[in-house]
C-alpha cells in the first residue's frame, strides 16, 4: 500500500470513528457573567501560598511533569484557543492535539469552549468576535490566552492578532463567550492595573501556527489578511510559525523561505521552524498518543529547542509529529508559567 493511499485510508477511518464523538457542553463558572471591576480578579484569586511560592520559583524554560501537576495546574491557567482547519473532519485532529495537551497535564476546562464543549474553533468564525472574546477572558481571568492554529486555523490566528492590533479597524467590541453576544463596549478593565483600556491593543502571550497559507488564502473569508499574513504585530509576545518541509496544501517547499517566513512588525519575538518533510499537513496535529507513554512524556518535558546537541534520542523512533508536539508544548509551558507568575506577583503587590 502506498504512503498517500495509506494516509487517505487512515484519514477516512478517523473521520468515521471520531465524527460520532460528541463534545458535551461544560458548565460555566457561576461568576463568569459578573461585571468585571477594578481589582476584582486579584481579590478573587485563591491559591494556596505554598503553591504560589512554588510557581514563583519555577524557571519558565525548564518545567518538568511534577511542576505541571503539583504547581502550574493548581494555579492561574491561560485559555488555549485552538483553531482547526477548514475541511471536515480536520477538527478531530485538533481534538487529538487538545487531548495531547490534557495528557501532558493541561487543564481540560482551559481548552474546551465553556458553551458547547468544543476542543477547537472554526477558521470561518468572525475574527473580530474571537478577538473580543480574548479580551473578555483576559479581563475576567487575569492571564492572557494562547493561540494554536492548524492550516486555515493558522490564517485565522494571524487574523486575530491583527484584529487586536487595529489593522482592520480602530475599535473592536468585547465578545462574551458565555452569552455568545457582543457587548456594547469597546474597552475592558485591565485585571492587573485596574485601569480601563481598549480591546485594540490587548495581546496574547504565545501563538503558534502550522501549515499556514497556500490555496486557502483565495477564500473570501481570508482576503482581509492576505497582505499581512507573514507580518506579526505586537499583540503577541512569542510567535512560532511551523513549516513542513514539503507541503502541497500550504504551497510550501524548499527554496520558498523568502515568501514563507514570518517576521515581526515590531517587538514580537518570532521564530520560524521547519518540520521534517515526512510530516503530513493534514495529520500533524494528531499527537494524543504521545502523552500515553511515561518515557515519551519525560522526553517531551525535557525538550529544549535551543539545545539540539544535548537532546536525548526520542524513546519511540516510530512516533509521528514528535518535534511539532515537543516544540509547542515547551512554549505553552513557558508562557503558562510566565502568566501565572505575573498574576501572582500582581496580587501580592496589591495587598
Amino acid at each position: 500500500m502506498t504512503t498517500p493511499y495509506r494516509a487517505i485510508c487512515l484519514f477516512a477511518a478517523a473521520s468515521i470513528v471520531l465524527s460520532g464523538c460528541v463534545t458535551a457542553p461544560l458548565q460555566a463558572p457561576g461568576d463568569d457573567l459578573r461585571e468585571a471591576k477594578a481589582g476584582s480578579v486579584l481579590r478573587s484569586l485563591s491559591i494556596d501560598r505554598a503553591v504560589e511560592d512554588r510557581i514563583l520559583a519555577l524557571d519558565p524554560e525548564r518545567i518538568g511533569e511534577d511542576d505541571v501537576r503539583d504547581a502550574l495546574a493548581k494555579g492561574p491557567t491561560p485559555r488555549i484557543f485552538e483553531v482547526h482547519g477548514g475541511i471536515y473532519p480536520v477538527q478531530v485532529l485538533m481534538q487529538s492535539f487538545a487531548e495531547f495537551l490534557i495528557g501532558m497535564g493541561y487543564p481540560e476546562n482551559r481548552i474546551r469552549d465553556p458553551g458547547d464543549g468544543a476542543f477547537s474553533r472554526s477558521p470561518y468564525e468572525l475574527s473580530e468576535h474571537q478577538a473580543g472574546e480574548i479580551a473578555w477572558y483576559y479581563e475576567h481571568e487575569g492571564v492572557r490566552p494562547i493561540l494554536v492554529g492548524h492550516s486555515q486555523g493558522g490564517i485565522q490566528v494571524v487574523k486575530i492578532l491583527h484584529e487586536l492590533a487595529g489593522t482592520f479597524g480602530p475599535t473592536r467590541r468585547v465578545f462574551n463567550p458565555v452569552t455568545r453576544e457582543l457587548e456594547e463596549r469597546t474597552t475592558i478593565i485591565d485585571p492587573l492595573s485596574g485601569r480601563e483600556r481598549p480591546v485594540v491593543g490587548v495581546s496574547v502571550s504565545y501563538a503558534a501556527v502550522v501549515g499556514t497559507g497556500g490555496w486557502a488564502l483565495v477564500l473570501p473569508v481570508h482576503w482581509k489578511v492576505v497582505n499581512v499574513i507573514r507580518a506579526i504585530p505586537d499583540t503577541v509576545d512569542d510567535f512560532t510559525g511551523y513549516r513542513i518541509g514539503l507541503d502541497f496544501f500550504a504551497w510550501d517547499a524548499p527554496g520558498l523561505e523568502a515568501v514563507k517566513t514570518f517576521h515581526a512588525e515590531g517587538k514580537a519575538k518570532v521564530r520560524n521552524v521547519t518540520l521534517p518533510a515526512v510530516y503530513s499537513h493534514v495529520f500533524v496535529p494528531a499527537t494524543s498518543q504521545l502523552a500515553e507513554s511515561t518515557a515519551m512524556r519525560t522526553w517531551l518535558n525535557a525538550f529544549d529547542p535551543d539545545n539540539e546537541a544535548g537532546r536525548a534520542a526520542v524513546p519511540d523512533a516510530a512516533a509521528t509529529n514528535v518535534m511539532f508536539a515537543a516544540d509547542v508544548w515547551h512554549s505553552i509551558k513557558k508562557h503558562w508559567c510566565l502568566e501565572a507568575q505575573q498574576l501572582i506577583r500582581a496580587r501580592r503587590a496589591a495587598r
